[in-house]
């Protein structure tokens, strides 16, 4: 039985494809998705003790706030990198709850151009930054991290090995680095085969790991698994919005003409489909630099 994609037969999206991916699709996502008052693009969870959906929008930055208060004692006023910061949502975030300075890397000038601009309306132009620039090859002037952090980014990374090797030189020693993304889970049939092809080519996906693939990669690279939190039972599957949207584009998904206006839509009914089968899991993963 054919397996799921691998790194010699899944699509490659290089940051030029990436790029054009979000510099056309942003302004939607902010405009449609469910976060977009927020300035969030990246998924809800609706973890234990969650109430309300803007508490949801901001689970993952919440965990991620909680690494950057054990890394505090290090350093007084803590610098934090978000590799792939969309607008800058979750840094703006994270600096109106904590004394850091913030960096932002996004591969996007309209998602840097809307970052600075919500940096400003916020008035944290000199706490946050949202530059320009890839994290497999960041800006050599990059101060270094006390805590990075990459959400529903890291799949989208042409080479995960030098992500990896980008983060090493980034963190500093003691550091830590977080990963929030989807993950390969188990995978069996053709259905499930089709199924992440068409989410890896919808969503431009590169990298999809397992979580023992991620370890391993990132023990090579200097960092030490910290702790995992599975987070797929606390997602929102099947709501009527996005069966409604399944209903409608299932006879796209497998035309070879489709419009790529059409992809993310696409690659997002299949993500729904892989999460609730088990096919693919939503992960948040914290390491150390050492």
């Amino acid at each position: 039985m054919p397996g799921p994609p691998t790194r010699s037969d899944r699509p490659g999206f290089d940051a030029a494809a990436i790029r054009r991916y979000y510099d056309r699709n942003t302004r939607a996502f902010l405009r449609y998705g469910h976060g977009g008052g927020e300035g969030v693009i990246h998924r809800a969870v609706w973890g234990t003790g969650v109430a309300e959906r803007r508490e949801a929008l901001h689970y993952v930055e919440d965990r991620i706030a909680d690494v950057i208060r054990r890394c505090a004692a290090e350093a007084e006023t803590p610098h934090v990198v978000d590799l792939g910061c969309g607008v800058g949502a979750s840094l703006c975030y994270l600096a109106e709850r904590l004394p850091i300075r913030g960096t932002g890397i996004t591969l996007s000038p309209e998602q840097a151009e809307l970052g600075r601009k919500r940096i400003a309306a916020l008035g944290l132009d000199g706490r946050v930054t949202c530059r320009e620039g890839d994290f497999t090859d960041l800006p050599p002037d990059l101060e270094r991290a006390d805590v990075a952090f990459a959400i529903e980014s890291f799949v989208h990374a042409s080479d995960p090995e030098r992500f990896f090797a980008e983060c090493a030189r980034l963190v500093r020693r003691g550091g830590a680095l977080a990963i929030c993304d989807d993950m390969r889970g188990a995978t069996d049939s053709a259905a499930a085969e089709r199924t992440l092809r068409r989410f890896v080519r919808g969503w431009h996906a590169n990298t999809l790991l397992t979580p023992e693939e991620l370890r391993a990669m990132a023990a090579r690279a200097g960092f030490v698994h910290v702790s995992a939190e599975r987070l797929t039972p606390y997602l929102e599957l099947r709501r009527p919005r996005d069966v409604a949207i399944a209903a409608l584009i299932a006879p796209l998904g497998v035309l070879p003409w489709r419009s790529t206006r059409l992809d993310p839509l696409i690659g997002g009914t299949a993500l729904q489909t892989g999460l609730a089968k088990g096919w693919i899991d939503y992960d948040l993963a914290v390491f150390r630099r050492v």
